[in-house]
């Protein structure tokens, strides 16, 4: 068996290119991947840990926010004009910018409602 502290000090006198390198060589001639399997046992333990030590609190102020005008983009621009009170031009801008939020920190009946209204529209939205 291999003296695991020699071992040890070779690895650590590696760069990180060369580590980099002897991961790839190992995955390959062991069929494995090194970074999946690591990255679901980390995630875990602290994904149960926040959920038993936080009580759930629920979400009372949202986004709404455009992924895409649609089809119909003159009548996603004029429901953006309705719901901000924007003009021409910045209304066009935010319905052309995929991500860009149309209101911040509505209530969940507000921010349903908007939404609602731009999908008639045919924009794509979603609320965070």
């Amino acid at each position: 068996m291999a003296d695991l502290e020699k071992l040890v000090e070779e690895l650590s006198q590696l760069t990180v290119l060369e580590a980099a390198e002897l991961v790839k060589k190992l995955e390959e001639k062991w069929g494995v991947s090194a970074a999946a399997p690591v990255a679901a046992v980390a995630a875990m333990p602290a994904a149960g840990a926040a959920a038993a030590a936080e009580p759930v609190e629920e979400k009372t102020e949202f986004d709404v926010v455009i992924k895409d005008a649609g089809p119909k983009k003159i009548e996603t621009i004029k429901v953006i004009r309705q719901l901000t009170n924007l003009g021409l031009v910045e209304a066009k801008q935010m319905a052309e910018t995929a991500g860009a939020k149309v209101l911040t920190g509505v209530s969940k009946e507000v921010a349903q409602d908007a939404k609602a209204k731009l999908e008639a529209a045919g924009a794509v939205v979603e609320i965070v």
